[in-house]
């Protein structure tokens, strides 16, 4: 079995190909993902936040501060053309065929319609379908300020004074006493992703180097040669899944050492408060139990790698194959991520699913310690069954030489 082990061993570090998704894909892959998605978001975020946005506004004199404002502020620019606008339905067709931003309609005097005892209703018209749209918010922000100061004048005239003015429009003020710290916090929102990063790069360090082990095999002719040694299949399917339990749990190794070493990078050189207070009480341990979790799900992945890639009959047959295992392990990862899914006994003996949550309480550091004995203990059992019915599958010669 071992003899097994070292010649696929040898083998696989030569194939530089395994090597790069074993090795320098789970080292380059948190840098990268990291930099290219805080890259996009912060252009993204800075380019809406710059743009200078065309709009046209009716009515405007009815509440001329508040034109001024818009007229001055720094995103907005009044529409110079020749086209005029008399209607929310002429000022809708003008934003959709690309003539102006935005269009903003006032209806009627606002501090006439407040001296009558009404509410002015103020349409502001732009596409909402943009990823990152601060049209609306700007002109609420500006409209709401114009209407508390209309509201505050009002108020004044019947003699009641700024400090009576706020008891009366907020007589209870809600304040929220967050009981979670700031790493609790931020794992419950970041902390699902983590997984979602960490067990498919597991899955792929076992899935290359197990479709060169069976059905890169059978391709080269090698196999029947192996049968003929003076091994028994049983200890010959050992010694294969055992390489590929290696591979993946040095898979498993850089990547969580990839991602400890790039968080604590990150928050020596990035200056993010909230980022810096949540990571900087990650520890060695917490690192080590993501670790130690995910152990027997390589070895999950192992058995299923391998014993599709005995089945397949030529190496792109096994690549095909694995596609659908692919898709298989992201489905649990995605139920994990679903609102209101936590950790607990139920949950705790889904396959791939508890997994992910505990490493998402692991982030946040309120894991239930029992609860992760449970998941270890379950995942162990059915990697042991995937292993038994892997040796049992190798036995078969109908799978073998189909």
């Amino acid at each position: 079995m071992f003899e097994v082990f070292k010649k696929e061993i040898t083998e696989l570090l030569r194939d530089k190909k395994t090597l790069i998704f074993i090795v320098a894909l789970p080292v380059a892959i948190f840098p990268l993902l990291f930099a290219v998605m805080a890259f996009i978001s912060s252009q993204a975020a800075l380019e809406a936040e710059q743009k200078v946005h065309t709009y046209a506004i009716i009515n405007g004199q009815y509440a001329q501060s508040f034109t001024d404002k818009v007229f001055y502020h720094k995103s907005f620019e009044l529409y110079k053309g020749e086209q005029t606008f008399t209607s929310v339905e002429e000022l809708s067709e003008a934003v959709k065929a690309g003539i102006i931003d935005m269009g903003i309609y006032l209806p009627s005097d606002a501090k006439q319609t407040l001296d009558d005892a009404k509410q002015s209703q103020w349409q502001v018209v732009y596409n909402d379908a943009k990823t990152i749209n601060f049209l609306f918010d700007r002109v609420k922000e500006l409209a709401e300020e114009f209407g508390n100061n209309l509201r505050a004048q009002k108020l004044l005239s019947y003699g009641i004074d700024e400090q009576q003015q706020q008891a009366i429009i907020a007589p209870i003020k809600v304040v929220k006493v967050d009981t979670a710290d700031k790493r609790e916090n931020l794992g419950e929102k970041i902390g699902g992703f983590i997984p979602y990063l960490l067990i498919p790069l597991v899955l792929m360090g076992a899935t290359y180097p197990a479709i060169d082990l069976g059905a890169g095999e059978k391709e080269r002719g090698t196999l029947e040669t192996l049968l003929l040694t003076p091994i028994t299949r049983t200890q010959l399917v050992l010694g294969k899944f055992i390489t590929l339990l290696a591979a993946s749990i040095a898979t498993t190794t850089i990547t969580v050492l990839s991602m400890g070493i790039w968080i604590s990078i990150a928050i020596t050189f990035v200056d993010l408060a909230v980022v810096k207070t949540a990571f900087s009480s990650l520890r060695v341990l917490d690192l080590a139990l993501i670790f130690i979790i995910l152990l027997p799900v390589a070895a999950i992945f192992s058995s299923l790698a391998l014993a599709i890639s005995i089945y397949a009959r030529t190496f792109k047959e096994a690549q095909n194959y694995m596609t659908p295992l692919s898709m298989g392990v992201i489905f649990p990862i995605i139920v994990a991520l679903l609102p209101n899914i936590e950790l607990n006994a139920k949950t705790a003996f889904i396959p791939v699913t508890n997994v992910a949550l505990a490493i998402k309480e692991i982030i946040k550091g309120t894991i239930d310690y029992t609860l992760l004995g449970l998941i270890f203990l379950a995942t162990v059992v059915v990697a042991g069954a995937l292993l038994a019915f892997c040796v049992k599958w190798f036995n078969k010669e109908a799978v073998l030489f189909r």
